[in-house]
């Protein structure tokens, strides 16, 4: 009986390693991954990137769906940037953001956020597209919702949608170059000019822990963690760094250390970045979602052959995140 509950043990202990012993966990290339646990529907749902198009010409959104982060289903196209779906844009699909909403009646509501090419001014914009399922089908608002740069440089791009538990209130945070966060309106579906901060984690160079590009915003045990992307995401160093603050619109206090997703060339790991973050229902469990370079790629068009990885995170007993290992 001792031998049989000893072989169950690590069979069981198998089991739970296995969901997250397989990286890549979606097929083909696919970049800035964000990750959506739906009270709805009890699955996880991941929206990326497109990639493997040079000059990162992805022109829609696709959506997967799991119940265990594991197995994940193609649930299609849910935005078309170069159809009727989004009139202003013209493509450069990329870097999506969304959040579940439950209204007082007791049904739900899903804004996508995202941002695209619009030709008429010849930049990147940030848009919203709504819909009443984690796949659609979603109805874009016909405009940009942020346009321009509060810096006056950058683009406006790789954008975060986040709901502060502490005040109900929702935040927009973007940026490539500098990073802005702003409060959203209570329909969703524009930003509080007056609001609009420039955020920008102070410090670092590009090489080392200064803020390039995609913001995450996550709130734990009266912490808010503020997490970017560092480098380019062309680099094999391209890596992920955080700082925490005292509110949502706060100054980032860098951590120390700050880097906790980096490279691994002997397991053949290369710029493991641009993240979201979930946390598991039912306790503190947690798992970071990021892409990293395919690393048959590293000479021909890195910068647009990434995949998408998902790790366990863990935290130190003072709330410092500890380095992720990054798996094959």
């Amino acid at each position: 009986m001792k031998h049989f509950k000893f072989a169950a043990a690590i069979i069981a202990a198998a089991s739970a390693l296995s969901a997250f012993a397989s990286n890549p966990v979606l097929p083909g290339f696919h970049a800035d991954p964000e990750i959506l646990y739906s009270e709805q529907t009890g699955r996880y749902y991941i929206y990326s990137t497109t990639d493997g198009v040079p000059g990162w010409g992805g022109e829609y959104f696709r959506v997967y769906s799991s119940d265990n982060l594991s197995d994940w289903t193609d649930g299609g196209i849910i935005l078309d940037l170069k159809g009727r779906q989004v009139p202003w844009a013209s493509g450069n699909a990329w870097a999506p953001a969304i959040i579940e909403r439950r209204h007082p009646d007791g049904s739900y509501r899903y804004y996508f956020y995202f941002s695209g090419h619009n030709p008429a001014t010849d930049r990147k914009e940030i848009g919203v597209a709504v819909a009443d399922h984690p796949e659609g089908p979603f109805r874009e608002i016909g405009h940009s919702i942020v346009a321009e740069s509060p810096t006056g440089r950058g683009q406006q791009i790789d954008v975060d949608v986040f709901q502060d538990p502490v005040s109900g209130r929702c935040y927009l945070y973007w940026g490539n170059g500098y990073m802005a966060g702003a409060e959203l309106s209570d329909d969703m579906l524009s930003i509080k000019p007056e609001t609009i901060t420039v955020m920008t984690p102070k410090g670092g160079t590009l090489e080392t822990y200064a803020y390039r590009e995609a913001p995450y915003v996550f709130f734990r045990k009266g912490k808010y963690y503020f997490m970017w992307s560092v480098d380019d995401t062309g680099s094999p160093n391209y890596h992920v760094a955080y700082g925490t603050s005292d509110s949502p619109l706060g100054a980032i206090r860098v951590a120390e250390p700050c880097n906790i997703l980096v490279r691994n060339p002997e397991k053949e790991i290369y710029g493991p970045a641009h993240n979201s973050v979930v946390n598991m229902p039912g306790g503190d469990e947690w798992r970071i979602v990021y892409h990293r370079i395919n690393k048959d790629y590293l000479d021909d068009g890195p910068g647009y052959h990434r995949q998408v990885c998902i790790d366990p995170m863990y935290f130190n007993a003072d709330g410092s995140i500890r380095p992720v290992v990054p798996s094959n």
